[in-house]
């Protein structure tokens, strides 16, 4: 549950920083990205990316189980992962966005060994509850 954590808390913090930058300085967040004709379009993202990092963040101060955040974790790395790479390998957006997209297939690598140690979890779990 340590490693489970420490890799919620790194994704926390990625998200909240990359979408309050969005949010609170795009002028800056558009040099390193390059121009966006939808302004609005990356404030949306942000707002989505901030309510994610919120749960994320809720998740880390309560005792509930810990699939379903790691399932909206795993959820996130994967489908950001391959926007960031399909659109940027076609040159629609910047390639910084690629960069992103290895950072969110480093937190995915983390995210499977945990699930693996979580699915072990459930089955003792279940073994104690349903013998």
């Amino acid at each position: 549950m340590k490693l489970f954590r420490i890799i919620l808390w790194i994704q926390s913090i990625y998200y909240f920083l990359t979408a309050a930058w969005g949010l609170f300085d795009i002028q800056s967040f558009m040099q390193l990205t390059g121009p966006k004709t939808d302004v609005w379009l990356v404030k949306t993202v942000s707002l989505l990316l901030l309510a994610i990092s919120f749960s994320f963040i809720a998740n880390l101060f309560t005792k509930t189980h810990p699939l379903p955040v790691a399932i909206l974790a795993i959820a996130c790395c994967l489908f950001l992962a391959a926007i960031d790479f399909y659109y940027s390998t076609k040159k629609i957006i910047s390639f910084i966005y690629a960069i992103d997209g290895i950072i969110e297939i480093i937190l995915l690598s983390f995210w499977i060994v945990i699930i693996f140690k979580i699915k072990n979890q459930i089955r003792i779990t279940e073994n104690i509850f349903y013998k």
